[in-house]
C-alpha cells in the first residue's frame, strides 16, 4: 500500500509549495500587508486601557492577536517566496516590508507587559474567572506575571525594543561576511583538481574518501578562518556582550538564566545535559576507536570524522523517501500517517534543490491556520531522506499544535521542537534496520546512526558547554577576543575528542564556523531534544501501554504550559541522568551491534 502512494504521489509532482493556500492572488497579498499596517497603528488605542475590566482586556488581547496572526501568514508567504528564489529581487522587497511590519508591531505593543504586570496576581486571577473569552490566554498572562521582576517600565521596554535591530547587528554581519565576503581558498586537490572551498564546498570535500584530500581541505578552509580571527571574534564577542547587556537589564544574574527563563526552562537541565555528556564521553570516545577500525586508518584525526565508516550506491528518491517517512511513522496510528498523508499531497514541501534556492532544509509554521511550510533540498540520498522525515516531524507538530490549541498558545518553544523531529529520525532508523536485506546494508544505516547520534547530541552538548564558557568569561569582566575563543574551544575539542583523535591547531578556529554561537543559548536543546525524543520512541517501539497517547498528547499540547513541564508529562525529565544515560545506551547498543556483524 505505501509504495502504491507513493508512485501516485510521485505522478502527482508533491514537490513545490501551494502558495495560494496563504493568499489567492498576490494583490491579495498586498491588500492584507497594508491593511494590517493600519491595524498596527490603531494597537495604540489600548495603551493605558488594560486594567479598566476584564472584557476590556479581552478586547485589547483579540486585536493584538488578529494582528500577530496576519503579520505570520504574511510573514510565510514573504519569506517563502524569498527561499524559493532568492534571486527575485521584487519579492526580496515584499519580505523587507513585512519585516518592518514585525519591528513595527513590537514597538507598538511594548507598553502591554508592564501594564499587564500593573494589573497584578489577585486582579488577573479574578478576570479570568469571570470572563470566559479569556481562557486562550491563561497561560500566556500568568506567565507574564511570573517573569513580572524583569519586565521594565514601559520607556525603558520601548527603548529595548527599539534597540533590537541593533543587537543583532553583530549576527548580521557576521552572516554577510561568511557568506559572501570572505575570501575562500583555492586549492589543487592530490587528485589535480582545483575547488574554491566556500562553505557547501568544506562540506561537500570533508566526506571525501582520501584522508589527505581531506586534510588539506580542514586545513584551508580552517585556515581562511584564522586570517580573520580578530574580526571574527570580535563580532561575536560584542553579540554575548549583548546577550549580557539585555541580561543585566532585565535584572537576570547571568545570560543563561535570562535565556532559559524565557520558556521556565530550570538551569539544572542545562547543568544536568554538561554532566551528564562529559560522563558519557567514554562512549563517544569508543565510537571514535571503532571508527579508526573500520576504516582501516592507523591515526584518526578530525578530518576523518564526517567520512562515512561504510559507502552505499543506495538512492532515495523523493517518493521513496516519502513511502519510507510514511512506513516509519505507523506505530503512531493511523490518524497521524493520514496526516502526514495530506501534507505529501498538498502542497506542503518544496522539495528539490534549483538555482537560486536558499540551501538546507527547515520548516515554517508561522501562519496559524493554514498549513506548515517545508523546505528541503532533496539530493536522492540516505541524508535526504532522514531530514525529510526531521522536517516534518517538526510539521506534523505544528499541525497537531494548530488543531488542538487556539493562536496563543499553538507556538511551541525550541526545548520541544526538536523533539518531534528527532523523534521521526528514530522511527526511521528502526525501520530501516530491520527492512535492510544485508549485513553490507545494516552496517551502512548503523555506522550512519552512529554519526547522526555524535553530531545531533555530543557536538551540540559541546557547543552547548562551550556557549555557556564564554558568556561566563564575558559577565565576569574578563576580555573575550579571537585568540581566547580559539584557546577555550581547542580545550574542550580535544576533551570531547579524547586522545585517540588528533586535533590540529588550525581546525581549532571552528568555532567561527558555527552561527549557533549568536543565537543566545539555542543549540544546547538540539542535544535535550535528541536525548528526550530517544527515549520516547524507545517506549513507543516496545508498544508501551500509554506512550503514544503521551507522544501525541505533548505534540497537540503547543505552547500551553511549560515545556518542561509537558516534557515531564510525556514521562521525559531532562533535569535528571534517565533520558541520557538512555541515548549512550541506544549508542553502545548501535556499537554492539556493529561489533557482532564484524565478527560474522
Amino acid at each position: 500500500m505505501i509504495l502504491m502512494l507513493a508512485s501516485s504521489l510521485a505522478s502527482a509532482g508533491p514537490d513545490r509549495w501551494r502558495f495560494e493556500d496563504l493568499y489567492p492572488t498576490e494583490a491579495a497579498f498586498d491588500a492584507a500587508r497594508k491593511e494590517t499596517e493600519v491595524a498596527i497603528q490603531g494597537l495604540g488605542d489600548c495603551q493605558g486601557k488594560l486594567g479598566t475590566d476584564a472584557a476590556t482586556l479581552y478586547g485589547c488581547l483579540q486585536r493584538q492577536s488578529d494582528v500577530a496572526q496576519a503579520i505570520g501568514r504574511l510573514a510565510s508567504y514573504s519569506s517563502n517566496h524569498v527561499s524559493a528564489d532568492t534571486r527575485d529581487t521584487a519579492w526580496a522587497e515584499k519580505d523587507g516590508a513585512v519585516q518592518v511590519l514585525q519591528a513595527s508591531f513590537a514597538q507598538a505593543t511594548s507598553w502591554v507587559q508592564p501594564e499587564l504586570v500593573a494589573l497584578g496576581s489577585e486582579r488577573l486571577e479574578a478576570w479570568l474567572a469571570a470572563e470566559p473569552r479569556l481562557q486562550p490566554w491563561q497561560y500566556p498572562l500568568r506567565s507574564i506575571l511570573r517573569r513580572a521582576a524583569h519586565v521594565l517600565p514601559p520607556g525603558e521596554e520601548q527603548i529595548l525594543a527599539l534597540a533590537a535591530p541593533v543587537a543583532q547587528a553583530p549576527s548580521t554581519t557576521y552572516t554577510v561576511f561568511t557568506s559572501a565576503e570572505l575570501p575562500w581558498p583555492t586549492v589543487k586537490l592530490p587528485d589535480g583538481t582545483e575547488t574554491r572551498l566556500a562553505q557547501q564546498d568544506y562540506t561537500r570535500l570533508r566526506t571525501h574518501p582520501d584522508p589527505a584530500t581531506r586534510k588539506l581541505v580542514f586545513d584551508s578552509f580552517f585556515g581562511a578562518y584564522q586570517a580573520y580571527e580578530g574580526t571574527l571574534g570580535g563580532l561575536l564577542a560584542s553579540q554575548v556582550q549583548v546577550h549580557w547587556m539585555n541580561a543585566r537589564a532585565r535584572g537576570y544574574g547571568s545570560c543563561v538564566e535570562a535565556s532559559l527563563d524565557n520558556s521556565f526552562v530550570p538551569r539544572a537541565v542545562y547543568d544536568t545535559l554538561v554532566a551528564q555528556t562529559n560522563a558519557h564521553l567514554p562512549t563517544l570516545h569508543r565510537y571514535f576507536r571503532l571508527r579508526r577500525e573500520l576504516l582501516g586508518i592507523e591515526k584518526l584525526t578530525y578530518a576523518d570524522l564526517y567520512v562515512p565508516v561504510v559507502r552505499s550506491d543506495r538512492k532515495f528518491p523523493l517518493d521513496e523517501s516519502i513511502a519510507l517517512a510514511l512506513a516509519s511513522a505507523a506505530p503512531l496510528g493511523k490518524d497521524y500517517v493520514a496526516a502526514m498523508k495530506k501534507g505529501f499531497e498538498g502542497g506542503w514541501i518544496d522539495a528539490y534543490p534549483r538555482p537560486g534556492k536558499v540551501g538546507g532544509a527547515y520548516m515554517s509554521d508561522s501562519a496559524y491556520g493554514v498549513h506548515p511550510y517545508v523546505l528541503l533540498n532533496h539530493n536522492d540520498d540516505l541524508e535526504g531522506a532522514v531530514t525529510l522525515a526531521h522536517e516534518y516531524g517538526h510539521a506534523m507538530h505544528s499541525h497537531y499544535a494548530m488543531g488542538a490549541q487556539p493562536f496563543a498558545t499553538a507556538g511551541y518553544t525550541p526545548f520541544v521542537a526538536e523533539v518531534a523531529s528527532t523523534f521521526n529520525e528514530a522511527l526511521l532508523a528502526e525501520h530501516l534496520r530491520k527492512a535492510a536485506k544485508t549485513d553490507e546494508e545494516r552496517l551502512f544505516l548503523l555506522g550512519s546512526e552512529l554519526e547522526s547520534l555524535r553530531l545531533t547530541y555530543f557536538r551540540q552538548a559541546m557547543f552547548g558547554e562551550y556557549e555557556l564558557a564564554i558568556h561566563e568569561v564575558v559577565e565576569r569582566g574578563e576580555p573575550l577576543t579571537g585568540a581566547v575563543l580559539t584557546r577555550m574551544y581547542a580545550d574542550l575539542l580535544r576533551k570531547y575528542h579524547g586522545p585517540d583523535v588528533l586535533v590540529d591547531d588550525v581546525w581549532t578556529r571552528e568555532w567561527a564556523y558555527v552561527p549557533h554561537f549568536y543565537y543566545d543559548f539555542y543549540v544546547f536543546q538540539y542535544a535535550t531534544s535528541l536525548a528526550g525524543s530517544s527515549l520516547l520512541a524507545e517506549r513507543v517501539l516496545k508498544k508501551q501501554k500509554g506512550s503514544v497517547d503521551e507522544f501525541l498528547g505533548l505534540l497537540k499540547a503547543g505552547g500551553s504550559a511549560d515545556p518542561y513541564v509537558l516534557l515531564k508529562d510525556a514521562g521525559v525529565d531532562l533535569a535528571t541522568p534517565a533520558p541520557y544515560d538512555a541515548l549512550a545506551a541506544r549508542m553502545e547498543h548501535v556499537m554492539d551491534e556493529i561489533e557482532r556483524l564484524r565478527k560474522k
